[in-house]
């Protein structure tokens, strides 16, 4: 009989999972149960993968949350051009809410953007990463549109609005909003938007 060398033992590189599978669970459970119920050895169960390896790539579940709220997009190229192609910021409103529901119906982006926004409900540190988000995108395109002493003002509340439409479109499913066609939603949201950017804001007398 002639010899052999020992076959290695342990796990090789990749037989239980990857990075990428991990965070693909941790998104989906994020997003299912919310951060405080998904625990890590749930998270290594939906990812066929020993607990430990979890830690061993991510360290802590905070660092796992972290690396899960990675955008499948660039929000810079998102929001890029709006207000210029469609003349002084007239109608740009609308084009926002076309973009926004166009990454949402994208079956390959609305997992991780669901687990983002469900869990900045209930944790801290995902609010901040989704606030941040927001002011360095939509918020600073929209401030720059409105081009006001109010700009911020505005601004924020086009975001509330968009963040408003995305709860009750994606998250709660409220019918009909739910299931109406994006052209419907754009044309109705949109000129609040532009309200928003530039319409009289002033207070009601009382």
């Amino acid at each position: 009989m002639t010899g052999q060398s020992p076959r290695p033992k342990g796990r090789r590189p990749g037989d239980s999972g990857t990075k990428e599978q991990i965070l693909d669970a941790a998104r989906d459970l994020f997003a299912d149960v919310g951060f405080e119920r998904a625990t890590i050895r749930a998270i290594a169960t939906k990812a066929s993968v020993d607990p430990a390896l979890v830690h061993h790539y991510f360290g802590t579940k905070d660092e796992l949350l972290v690396a899960a709220l990675q955008l499948p997009v660039d929000p810079a190229v998102l929001f890029a051009g709006i207000g210029t192609e469609e003349g002084n910021g007239r109608g740009a409103g609308e084009t926002v809410v076309r973009r926004v529901l166009a990454l949402w119906d994208d079956t390959d982006t609305r997992a991780p953007l669901l687990a983002l926004l469900r869990t900045a409900v209930s944790h801290e540190r995902a609010a901040a990463a989704l606030g941040e988000l927001f002011a360095n995108t939509l918020l600073a395109q929209m401030a720059t549109l409105a081009d006001r002493d109010d700009a911020s003002l505005r601004a924020a509340l086009v975001g509330s609005h968009i963040g408003g439409l995305v709860l009750g479109r994606y998250v709660l499913r409220l019918p009909p909003l739910a299931g109406a066609a994006p052209d419907d939603i754009a044309g109705m949201v949109g000129p609040v938007l532009d309200h928003y950017l530039s319409g009289d804001l002033a207070r009601p007398a009382l």
